[in-house]
C-alpha cells in the first residue's frame, strides 16, 4: 500500500481504496463502528425478543433486518472515508486477499472490530439488564436441522452477496458515487431475510462474537461449538466474492487510468482543484453579481421598441 505522510495526514490508498487518517485513528473507527453495529443491530434482536416475550416471528425478522440495513449504512456514511468502515474481520481479510489491504494491519483491525463488538454486547446488556443475556444479546445460533456444513454454506452465501456489493460501489472506481452506504445496507437486510431462519445471517465473525462472549460474561450460554461456521463461511465467502468480481467485472483491466474514484473517494484536497475551471461545482461557475441599475438598463432595452415617443416626454 502506498502511503502519503505529512504530520498531520496519511493518504493510505491500495489499488482505488482511499482512507486518511493514521492507524489508531483508524482503529478507533473500526471499534466505534462494529460497537455500534452488534449495539442496533443484535440490539433490535434482543429488544424483538422482549416485545414478543422470546418469540420471532417473520414480521419481527423484517424490523431486525431494516436495523441492521440502517445502522450499517450509517456507519459506512460516519468512517468510510477514516477506516474503509470494514466493522468485519471476513471484510477485511478479503479486501487483504485481494491486495486492496495491507496484510500487516488485518490483525490490528480485527482484533479493533472485536474489542467493539464485545462493547456493543456490553452496552446491550447494561440497557436491557437480566433480559438480555436470557435472550442471549442477540445471539446467532444454527437453526434447527441445520448442520454445521449447511450453516458454513449458508454463511459463506450470504458473505458472497455482501461483498460483492462492496466490491461493485465502495471499491471499484466505475462506481457511482453516493450508493455505497445505503446498498451495502441493504445487501445486509437482504441476507437476513433468507438466512435469518436457518443461521441467524451473522456474515461476520464479530458480530457473532460479540453476544456470544457478552452472553457467556454474564453467566449465560453461548454456542461457541458453533462459532467456526461464522468463522469459515464468511471468510471463504468474502474472498470467493473478491476473486469473482475481479475475475468477471476486471476493474483493474477495463478501468481507464483517469477515471473518477468512486464512493471510496480522493479525500485530501479540495475536489475542485482536480477539475477543469468551468466544471467547479454541479452547476459549474456562479455569475457575477449583478449591480443595482443592471434591471433598470435591461428594462428600458427591452421596452424601448413598444414605447411611442410623445412630445414632451423624453426618451
Amino acid at each position: 500500500m502506498a502511503g502519503i505522510y505529512s504530520n498531520l495526514v496519511i493518504n493510505h490508498r491500495h489499488r482505488g481504496v482511499a482512507m486518511v487518517g493514521d492507524l489508531p485513528r483508524r482503529l478507533v473507527a473500526e471499534a466505534i463502528g462494529t460497537m455500534l453495529l452488534v449495539l442496533f443491530g443484535a440490539g433490535s434482536v434482543v429488544a424483538a425478543l422482549v416485545m414478543q416475550n422470546g418469540r420471532l416471528d417473520y414480521a419481527a425478522l423484517g424490523i431486525i433486518s431494516f436495523s441492521f440495513a440502517v445502522v450499517v449504512a450509517l456507519v459506512i456514511y460516519a468512517f468510510g472515508s477514516t477506516s474503509g468502515a470494514h466493522i468485519n474481520p471476513a471484510v477485511t481479510i478479503a479486501l487483504a486477499a485481494g491486495r486492496r489491504f495491507p496484510w500487516s494491519e488485518v490483525p490490528f483491525y480485527i482484533v479493533a472490530q472485536l474489542v467493539g463488538a464485545f462493547a456493543g454486547g456490553l452496552l446491550i446488556v447494561g440497557g436491557f439488564g437480566r433480559r438480555a443475556v436470557d435472550n442471549g444479546v442477540g445471539l446467532t445460533a444454527l437453526g434447527q436441522g441445520v448442520s454445521y456444513g449447511q450453516g458454513i454454506l449458508l454463511e459463506g452465501l450470504g458473505t458472497f452477496l455482501l461483498l460483492l456489493t462492496i466490491m461493485a460501489l465502495a471499491v471499484d472506481r466505475r462506481a457511482p458515487s453516493g450508493w455505497a452506504g445505503w446498498m451495502i445496507g441493504l445487501a445486509v437486510a437482504c441476507e437476513i431475510f433468507v438466512l435469518g431462519p436457518l443461521t441467524g445471517g451473522s456474515v461476520n465473525p464479530a458480530r457473532t462474537f460479540g453476544p456470544y462472549l457478552t452472553t457467556t460474561v454474564f453467566g449465560g450460554s453461548a454456542p461457541w461449538w458453533q462459532y467456526g461456521v461464522y468463522i469459515a463461511g464468511p471468510i471463504i465467502g468474502a474472498v470467493l466474492a473478491v476473486v469473482v468480481y475481479d475475475l468477471v467485472a476486471r476493474p483493474m483491466r477495463e478501468l481507464p487510468v483517469t477515471a473518477e474514484q468512486g464512493t471510496a473517494g480522493e479525500i485530501i484536497g479540495a475536489r475542485g482543484q482536480d477539475l477543469p475551471e468551468a466544471a467547479q461545482g454541479a452547476a459549474g461557475d456562479i455569475p457575477t453579481a449583478r449591480r443595482p441599475h443592471d434591471d433598470r438598463i435591461r428594462d428600458r432595452v427591452g421596452h424601448i421598441g413598444r414605447r411611442r415617443w410623445r412630445p414632451g416626454h423624453g426618451g
